[in-house]
């Protein structure tokens, strides 16, 4: 293998916040692979945000658009080099403008994107005019038009940066929605990997498990004892990327679980969270 080189340490060092020496051996150890060294940082204690890890620094607008009747949705990522692009008007209409064509029309693939009319013109041409204004790299990184026999529940965030689509079973009753509303804004703050325990797959637990267990083994304790400690700390795992295990954001007494059952009281009729949609400017 050759050597690791420093702008690979550092790239480590910036995504996890571990130090320079656990970096390096990190990389020596995963043969310069990063997600194996990241991997090796967590079980050695040294990683201290892993969610980091995915994360690059674009920058750009998520916009979300959901029909009348809430069955039909649109997520768009678009994004631009510079904060001062993102927050420009033109750039905003163009966005914009590409959500409501993702909402309209069930497009599978960007190229039939930029032949949808907007006005007296097509999206193509609007991203054309819009690259010669700024003179900088900008496009349509991801989008999705969902149906469902549902609801959708929308959530931007402040700055445009994030965006989430809640999907529920049914449609909660006009006093519940802003119930939904705060799980989708809990989608977007506390960035679940799950929305219940039964979507949760083997290979995540397994990963988990053996994550816990290098740990507690780093920490002088025995094979049998170590594996006892992982499965304790399956709880937490659960607690923590388990959407509707986690406590909530605006009310620490409760949990996500327990807004669920309030909108279903509110709505006289069970309703649950199915899935959800967490766009994030510039994730992997």
């Amino acid at each position: 293998m050759s050597a690791i080189s420093a702008s690979l340490v550092k790239d480590l060092r910036d995504k996890t916040g571990a130090g320079m020496a656990d970096c390096k051996r990190a990389l020596e150890e995963a043969g310069g692979d990063m997600q194996g060294a990241i991997e090796w940082l967590r079980k050695r204690g040294a990683a201290s945000v892993a969610k980091r890890a995915d994360r690059e620094a674009n920058e750009g607008i998520v916009a979300t658009r959901t029909s009348a009747d809430g069955k039909t949705a649109a997520i768009v990522e678009i994004n631009c080099e510079t904060d001062f692009v993102a927050r420009n008007e033109e750039f905003v209409n163009f966005s914009n403008a590409i959500a409501d064509a993702v909402l309209a029309s069930n497009v599978t693939s960007e190229d039939d994107i930029w032949t949808i009319s907007a006005g007296d013109k097509t999206l193509g041409n609007l991203k054309d005019e819009i690259l010669a204004k700024f003179n900088e790299k900008i496009g349509l990184r991801r989008f999705e038009h969902l149906t469902t026999n549902g609801c959708y529940i929308a959530y931007i965030h402040a700055g445009s940066r994030l965006g989430v689509m809640l999907e529920l079973d049914g449609t909660p009753s006009d006093d519940a929605k802003a119930l939904c509303r705060d799980i989708a804004m809990q989608v977007a703050a506390m960035n679940p990997m799950f929305v219940n325990r039964s979507q949760v797959d083997q290979a995540t637990l397994d990963k988990e498990l053996e994550i816990y267990k290098a740990a507690a083994i780093q920490e002088g304790k025995k094979e049998d004892i170590a594996e006892r400690v992982a499965q304790g700390k399956l709880g937490k795992f659960y607690e923590e990327q388990v959407l509707v295990e986690q406590v909530f954001v605006k009310d620490s007494s409760k949990k996500v679980g327990d807004i669920v059952a309030e909108i279903s009281k509110l709505s006289g009729a069970t309703i649950n969270v199915v899935s959800f949609r967490r766009y994030n400017i510039g994730e992997k």
